[in-house]
C-alpha cells in the first residue's frame, strides 16, 4: 500500500517518539501540516519565528530526553532556525531539523526559497541528508534520528523535497536502524585511571552533561574518593548540589574563593563528559589541577584544550562502573559515617559565608539576585525546571539555584543565544507537563522572542516568565565598564512589559523591591496552579558582578601582554577621574 511523502513522514516521526514539531507553514509542506493532523502522537506547535522552534525542540530533549523535530520551510525557515540549529550543535543537543526543500521534479529555476540549504545548515549539523526518492524518506527519517542521539549528540537535518510529500511511495525499507553499541572503556585504561587516582591524595571530580547517564553511582564514586565535586554549567545539576561535596560549577578563577583553594589543593582531575571549552573553564582560566584523567565520548575533544595522563574515549556510565570495580578501597577517610571531614568542613563553611556576602545587601531600592532566586528556589520545589538566556541571567542562575539532578538547568552555553528561555520554557511545559517551568530572561534577550507568550497562552501553558529589567545589556555593559569606564551602544530603549504582555494575552505583575519577592512568588505559584502563564517585571540590582564575571575580567586581563595592561588600565582609570 502506499502512502503520500508527508504521510511516510509522519510515520517515521510517530516512530521514532517524537512528541511535537515545532515550526511556521508554508507553501512547500502544507501536505505534511495536513498529514500531521490526522497524527495522534506527534503535536505540531505553531511559533511566532522559527528561531523559537529550534530553542523549543532544543529544549524537549534537555527536559524530557525525548527527541525534539523542527519543522522548517525553505529558505528563511532555515536561516531563521539557525541560531537555535546552532545551540543545538555547539551544546550537544541532539534535535531533528525537518527541511523542506523546493520542488525537484519541475526543472525550473528561480524558485521560490531556492538557497543551498544543506551548505548552510552543514557547520552545525552532525549530519546533512536528503532522500531523493519517496522510497528512501523512512529510512533516511530514522537514519537521522539514530546519528543525532548516538556518540556526542547534536543536530541532522534532513531535506525533503516539496514534490516527494505530495506524490504517492512505497514506504521502502522500514527496518529499525540497530543502535550503534556505546564505546566501552579498554580494561588498560581503566587499570591506569584507577591507579593515578588512588594514588592521588586527593583528586578533583569534574564533571559535564555527558557524566549525567551515571547518575548515583556519581555520588559513590566521590565517596569513595572523597573527592570534591566541580560540575560544568550544562552539567549542572548532573551531582545533586545539596551533597556535602558539592564544590561549585567551575573551580578556576570564574569560582568563589574556598572553591579555588579546595580545588588548587587537589593533587588529581578526573574530568567525565567535558570538554573544558570556554565558557566552563571561564574562559580557560580553570586549568585542571595535578595530573588528568579525561574521559569524553567523541575522541576528538580528548587531549583539545588540556593535555591529559589518562585520555579514554567512551561512555561515562560505562566507565564509572567499571572504574570503581579498579579502585582499591581508600582507608584516610570513612565517608558515609556521618563524620564530618575537614573537606566538608570547608566545603560547608565556603557555601555559607558566599551566601552571608551575597545577602549582606538585602532590603535596598531594588531586587537583590541572590534572594530573589533562593527565595524562586524554595516557592517552587525540587522538581522546576529553570530556563535562562544569555548572560547575566545564566550565570547568576549557576551560582544560586542549587539543584539535585539533570534536565531541571536549560540554558544557552556554547553558543550562548540570546532569545532562549522564552521558547525554551514552552518547550519544556510541553514536555514535562507536570513540572514546575520558570524562564529568567534579560530584559534584552526577552526582545528578540518574548512574542512567544502569545504561544504559551494560546496552549494554555503556565509558566512563569521573570524578565529582569535594568535597562542595559547588562552582562556586556559590565565587561565594557570593566574595561573602558563606559558602556556604549548597551543601554536598551524603554518598554512597557505590562502594555506588551497584555496585548499578548498575558498577565503581568511587577516586584521592585526584596520585600515584595515572598508576596508575589505566591501569586505567581497561584496563578500557575490556575493554568495561566505570567510575566514578572523584575527590578534587578546587579551592582555586584557575579564570580564568573569577575573571573573573566581577571583571567583575560592577565592574558594581556603587559604593555597592553597597562594601557586599558590607565585609559579605564583616566575615564572615571576626568568623568
Amino acid at each position: 500500500m502506499q502512502s503520500s511523502g508527508a504521510e511516510i513522514v509522519v510515520r517515521a516521526l510517530e516512530d521514532e517518539g517524537i512528541p511535537f514539531a515545532f515550526g511556521i507553514p508554508g507553501t512547500h509542506n502544507i501536505e505534511l501540516y495536513d498529514a500531521l493532523a490526522e497524527s495522534e502522537k506527534v503535536r505540531p506547535v505553531l511559533v511566532t519565528d522559527e528561531q523559537s522552534a529550534s530553542f523549543m525542540a532544543d529544549a524537549v530533549w534537555r527536559a524530557s530526553g525525548k527527541l525534539g523535530c523542527v519543522n522548517l520551510v525553505p529558505g528563511a525557515g532555515l536561516t531563521h532556525a539557525l541560531s537555535g540549529i546552532a545551540e543545538a550543535f555547539m551544546d550537544t543537543v541532539p534535535m531533528l531539523v525537518l527541511g523542506c526543500g523546493i520542488r525537484h521534479d519541475s526543472g525550473m529555476g528561480y524558485q521560490l526559497h531556492d538557497v543551498d540549504q544543506l551548505a548552510m545548515a552543514r557547520p552545525v549539523t552532525k549530519a546533512v541528508l536528503r532522500p531523493e526518492r519517496g522510497e528512501e524518506i523512512y529510512a533516511t527519517i530514522r537514519r537521522a534520528c539514530r546519528i543525532a542521539r548516538e556518540g556526542a549528540p547534536g543536530p541532522v537535518m534532513v531535506e525533503i523535497p516539496a514534490n516527494l510529500y505530495l506524490s504517492q511511495h512505497d514506504v521502502g525499507d522500514d527496518t529499525v536502524p540497530a543502535p550503534v553499541p556505546l564505546p566501552v572503556p579498554d580494561r588498560t585504561d581503566i587499570e591506569r585511571a584507577a591507579a593515578l587516582l588512588s594514588r592521588s591524595r586527593r583528586p578533583l571530580l569534574y564533571l559535564g552533561l555527558g557524566a549525567a547517564g551515571a547518575g548515583a553511582k556519581l555520588v559513590e564514586l566521590a565517596e569513595r574518593l572523597e573527592a570534591p565535586v566541580a560540575t560544568t554549567f550544562q552539567g549542572k545539576g548532573v551531582f545533586p548540589e545539596s551533597h556535602p561535596l558539592f564544590l561549585w560549577n567551575g573551580y578556576g578563577r570564574a569560582a568563589p574563593p574556598f572553591a579555588r583553594d579546595i580545588a588548587s589543593s587537589c593533587d588529581a582531575t578526573l574530568a567525565l563528559g567535558c570538554r573544558f571549552g570556554e565558557v566552563a573553564t571561564g574562559s580557560y582560566g580553570a586549568p585542571p589541577p595535578g595530573r588528568l584523567v579525561h574521559v569524553d565520548i567523541e575522541p576528538a575533544v580528548l587531549g583539545r584544550n588540556y593535555p591529559a595522563e589518562v585520555a579514554i574515549a567512551a561512555d561515562a556510565a560505562l566507565f564509572v562502573d567499571a572504574l570503581q570495580q579498579a579502585l582499591p578501597k581508600r582507608t584516610s577517610t570513612a565517608p558515609g559515617t556521618g563524620t564530618a571531614t575537614e573537606l566538608r568542613k570547608r566545603i560547608r563553611e565556603g557555601h555559607e559565608k558566599v551566601w552571608a556576602e551575597w545577602l549582606e545587601e538585602k532590603g535596598g531600592p531594588k531586587v537583590t539576585p541572590a534572594y530573589f532566586l533562593r527565595s524562586l528556589q524554595q516557592a517552587f520545589g525540587a522538581d522546576t525546571i529553570y530556563t535562562t538566556d544569555s548572560g547575566n541571567g545564566t550565570f547568576l542562575a549557576v551560582e544560586c539555584l542549587r539543584l539535585d539532578g539533570p534536565g531541571k538547568f536549560l540554558a544557552p552555553v556554547d553558543y550562548s543565544c540570546m532569545g532562549y528561555s522564552v521558547p525554551a520554557a514552552i518547550g519544556a511545559k510541553l514536555a514535562r507537563p507536570a513540572a514546575p517551568v520558570v524562564a529568567i530572561a534579560g530584559d534584552g534577550a526577552f526582545l528578540m522572542t518574548g512574542l512567544e507568550l502569545v504561544t504559551a497562552a494560546t496552549l494554555k501553558l503556565p509558566i512563569a516568565v521573570f524578565v529582569l529589567r535594568d535597562w542595559q545589556l547588562a552582562q556586556i555593559a559590565q565587561l565594557q565598564e570593566a574595561a573602558y569606564a563606559r558602556a556604549p551602544a548597551s543601554t536598551l530603549g524603554n518598554y512597557d512589559l505590562d502594555i506588551l504582555c497584555h496585548g499578548l494575552g498575558v498577565e503581568c505583575l511587577r516586584m521592585d523591591s526584596d520585600d515584595e519577592v515572598a508576596p508575589m512568588l505566591k501569586r505567581v505559584s497561584s496563578m500557575l496552579d490556575e493554568g495561566r502563564p505570567v510575566a514578572v517585571d523584575v527590578s534587578i540590582d546587579y551592582a555586584e558582578k557575579t564570580y564568573f564575571t569577575r573571573g573573566v575580567i581577571r583571567t583575560n586581563l592577565g592574558r594581556l601582554p603587559l604593555i597592553d595592561r597597562i594601557r586599558f588600565l590607565s585609559r579605564a582609570l583616566a575615564r572615571r577621574v576626568f568623568a
